[in-house]
């Protein structure tokens, strides 16, 4: 068995990678122990400065990553040289903030001394997904090795490409070998090595699905996990939303990445009294978005990233059809090769119907009537995920109340898409999953909080 990356652009067909042995496996792990052995007792500044120089070789090998994300998963060129981007500056938050963060903090006891600790945990496993390829390695990735900790990374079986860019890009790095390694094994093997005495903690990005069958092998073999799972993202749109910005704000958050996050607005929920008006601008607005080849500057979204994904989607689009909803635009699976999905637009959409319940992972919104804020809130947090939320107003006081205290979801914005950022903790609620990446609650996650008592004689 292999790995084998298929353009969605065009079907093409990558290199094979094959499936990696047991004694492949053993030695990746014997290595990655190893490591942290080493990497555990390395002062802050010398992990930092690896983690410097990850970032300035992301910056410079950009455009050719981006271009092997496009070719592994559709992504357009310019979300591509974005993400790369966005991966350096979290290198460089946690090179910048990382000591700061694992610093002892004193605590006022009998003790003549007491104070916490923080260290790292040990080789960390990691199942990562495919829409945001680098991202989401090194969302979890930079503040662990920061911490001290070492990583197995089991990435999706369609960016293999991906996979090995980011362990050369570790190894030239100058971080010790065995860091970050990649394996290339089969579900049921990736639940053998989280069993395996020598992982110390697992985290997992992806559906929740899959975050259920992870969760499950960690927990019966007590081992420290994060999940970062599916979400059906509520944005409120109020009476009073400023029109124009709304409308560019919504669209860009169901757009990005050809609709394939999961931090994406899903469920547009809208006032009666601007109903109309905002349908009618986000329909036009979406309407002028190009879909096309991913490597083409003029494109604003591309392919999907395999065609089961988007035949999927589609599935649920005609069910949401069939029980009421009413479509204003897309729709249809285009002819020709590619895993191509129009951008799409549902309205009437209510409980029961797919575009409701479910997570509409791809270019499709899902347009809600409330009649007022009350049902808004209502209807947004009747879901089962709550990853993020947004509330779009002119009174800000207002919705910023709305956003702390009304929608249950981790993270809630105002009058902007919600997004990832290393400042801020990043995570749900529900089956959107458990625990946080990013900011200092991040690097938390993965180390070892430990309490020091010493007793003067």
């Amino acid at each position: 068995m292999a790995f084998q990356a298929v353009n969605p652009a065009t079907g093409e067909r990558s290199q094979e990678y094959p499936l990696h042995t047991d004694a492949e496996i053993e030695s990746t792990i014997e290595a990655g122990q190893a490591a942290w052995q080493q990497w555990k007792n390395e002062e802050p500044e010398n992990r930092a400065a690896c983690l410097l120089k990850l970032a300035d070789l992301l910056e410079s090998d950009k455009e050719k990553l981006a271009r092997l994300m496009c070719d592994e998963m559709g992504k357009v060129l310019k979300e591509g040289l974005a993400e790369a981007e966005k991966c350096a500056w979290v290198c460089r938050f946690y090179a910048e903030n990382g000591a700061s963060f694992l610093k002892p903090e004193p605590i006022e006891t009998e003790a003549g001394s007491s104070y916490v600790t923080y260290r790292p945990l040990g080789l960390l496993f990691a199942v990562m997904p495919w829409n945001f390829p680098l991202w989401q390695v090194f969302r979890f990735g930079a503040p662990s090795l920061m911490a001290g900790n070492t990583i197995l990374l089991k990435h999706a079986e369609n960016v293999p490409g991906c996979a090995d860019a980011i362990v050369r890009l570790i190894d030239e790095a100058g971080f010790p070998t065995g860091a970050l390694a990649s394996l290339r094994v089969t579900h049921d093997v990736a639940a053998a090595i989280i069993a395996d005495d020598r992982i110390s903690g697992v985290t997992l990005t992806g559906s929740t699905r899959a975050g259920r069958n992870v969760a499950e092998v960690a927990a019966r073999n007590l081992k420290k996990t994060v999940l970062e799972l599916g979400g059906s993202d509520p944005y409120l749109i109020l009476e009073d939303a400023p029109l124009g910005q709304t409308v560019e704000a919504c669209v860009t958050s169901r757009m990005l990445n050809a609709g394939q996050s999961c931090i994406a607005a899903k469920r547009f929920i809208v006032t009666d009294k601007i109903y109309e008006a905002f349908t009618r601008a986000f329909t036009e607005a979406l309407q002028k978005k190009v879909m096309g080849d991913p490597r083409h500057e003029s494109t604003d979204f591309g392919p999907m990233a395999r065609a089961d994904l988007r035949d999927t989607l589609h599935k649920q689009v005609e069910s949401s059809l069939q029980k009421g909803a009413q479509l204003l635009l897309g729709g249809q699976v285009p002819p020709g090769a590619g895993a191509y999905y129009p951008a799409t637009v549902l309205t009437d959409v209510t409980p029961g119907m797919p575009a409701f319940d479910e997570e509409l992972f791809g270019p499709v919104a899902a347009i809600i009537r409330a009649k007022d804020t009350d049902e808004a809130v209502r209807l947004a947090n009747q879901t089962r995920y709550g990853l993020g939320a947004a509330v779009f107003t002119a009174d800000t006081a207002f919705g910023e109340k709305l956003a702390a205290e009304s929608l249950e979801a981790g993270s809630c914005f105002v009058n902007d898409f919600v997004r990832s950022d290393p400042r801020l903790p990043f995570g749900g609620i529900r089956e959107s999953g458990f625990g946080r990446e990013l900011a200092r609650w991040g690097m938390h996650e993965f180390v070892n909080v430990k309490t020091v008592y010493v007793k003067q004689r």
